[in-house]
């Protein structure tokens, strides 16, 4: 779980901006937070955040992603770490960005950090934290290392170092080095943080083929139950030549593919998705379809561009919510315009089906962007689950909770204070209301 997070000279971050997901004293909505009774701490189960166009809302979606590519992917030798600064500043190209998590893994929370410029890592550090001390496991900075007493004494740490460039992150480089001690961050960064941005589509789309999956049973029962018209999902043999792909593309495929492998292929723009694989030598695949129910009770087959964003977007974010909804999911969910293509009743259900999910115990986090005002509010989340961006005259954005408003009471209208512009994050609109146009007849 994310306790916290913090970017600075990040896009139109300039300042340390710190994004927190500790429980404030809040009694609204406790008997779903989880907590962990070692650290005698709680944390939320999800944020909403909400802002104008342009606040801000993205970027941070934006530093999280480029984080997480950073420690997962690495870079190459002698290229240039693909940073974006806050690019209003006189001097902001030369600052380092700065990046800091505060995760919990398995009741031991861990903050790492590390600040970078388009050259090099300036600096990068892990602490591990008890609920009584704190252990920097190792602590980089002007390119030497300091381990902890306890691995000090490890070479091969001191060996793996050695072998870090410039342009790369320890943690990563540790792991291509099959160092174990700092390999639950690493995971962490690659399994458990999930990023969905706005035209992301759900990738294991082939288990919504396969009958004897619980994904493909538990979507076909409730896609009819969402209104989107979608009897079941289902999938149409089709044959390897005629797939509209390019020849060479295909040619890669039938080169790559090797028997008992499967692929899946998203065709641009028009959002179909196909399965490939080899059995006995033959490049067998499928086409995800829908069904619907026709008038005199038979079904209509419906190719996937046929469905609506809406019901496309539908079928992409469900397998999210129900995972993290599940007993002992462990996952942090970002999502970039939950409500995109959504209508608000429908974006509710989801949230609310995930929130009924959260207990004391529950380890799940969803984070989320939005537009949607109507989801603002306190049946439903709790003021510090709920934050504002706001971008100044100079371009700068700042992160908000509501939670930190004196005047917002539990029983407070919140959508209408913030509609009247009283908690920030709203469009400074200056534009009159009439048009004037400059077309000439």
């Amino acid at each position: 779980m994310i306790l916290s997070f913090s970017v600075e000279n990040w896009m139109s971050f300039q300042k340390r901006v710190c994004f927190s997901m500790v429980a404030s004293k809040e009694k609204q909505h406790r008997e779903r937070v989880p907590r962990s009774e070692k650290y005698k701490t709680s944390i939320l189960p999800v944020a909403a955040i909400y802002g104008g166009n342009a606040s801000g809302k993205t970027n941070l979606f934006k530093a999280l992603n480029f984080a997480k590519g950073l420690v997962v992917r690495g870079t190459q030798p002698d290229s240039l770490i693909p940073v974006e600064f806050f690019r209003l500043g006189s001097q902001s190209s030369e600052l380092p960005v700065c990046f800091s998590f505060e995760i919990l893994m398995d009741e031991t929370i861990y903050e790492y950090s590390f600040a970078v410029t388009r050259k090099s890592v300036v600096e990068e550090k892990l602490v591990e934290i008890s609920s009584t001390s704190e252990k920097t496991l190792y602590d980089r900075k002007d390119k030497k290392p300091n381990f902890h007493s306890s691995i000090r004494k490890d070479e091969f740490l001191k060996f793996a170092f050695k072998g870090t460039r410039d342009n790369q992150l320890f943690l990563t480089n540790s792991i291509s080095q099959k160092v174990e001690t700092f390999k639950p961050v690493y995971n962490w960064f690659k399994d458990t943080l999930e990023l969905v941005a706005p035209d992301s589509r759900f990738e294991p789309f082939e288990q919504f083929l396969d009958e004897a999956h619980h994904l493909y049973v538990t979507m076909n029962f409730m896609l009819p139950q969402l209104d989107t018209g979608i009897a079941h999902l289902g999938g149409e043999d089709i044959p390897f030549a005629n797939l509209p792909l390019p020849e060479q593309l295909k040619q890669k495929i039938q080169e790559e593919v090797k028997e008992g492998i499967t692929v899946r292929i998203l065709a641009e723009p028009i959002n179909e998705r196909f399965v490939v694989t080899r059995k006995n030598g033959e490049l067998l695949s499928k086409k995800l379809i829908t069904y619907h129910a026709k008038q005199d009770g038979n079904e209509v087959k419906f190719e996937m561009r046929h469905e609506s964003d809406g019901s496309q977007r539908v079928i992409d974010l469900l397998p999210a919510f129900l995972e993290i909804s599940a007993a002992k999911c462990k996952k942090v969910y970002v999502i970039d315009e939950v409500d995109r293509s959504m209508h608000t009743l429908l974006t509710r259900r989801l949230l609310e089906g995930y929130l009924k999910n959260c207990s004391p115990g529950s380890r799940a986090q969803l984070l989320f962007t939005t537009h949607d005002v109507l989801l603002m509010d306190q049946n439903l989340l709790r003021r510090d689950e709920m934050w504002v961006t706001e971008r100044d005259a100079k371009g700068v954005s700042s992160l908000l909770s509501f939670s930190e408003y004196k005047d917002v009471r539990y029983d407070k209208d919140i959508r209408k204070s913030y509609l009247q512009g009283r908690l920030g994050g709203i469009p400074r609109i200056l534009l009159a209301d009439g048009f004037t146009s400059s077309c000439q007849e």
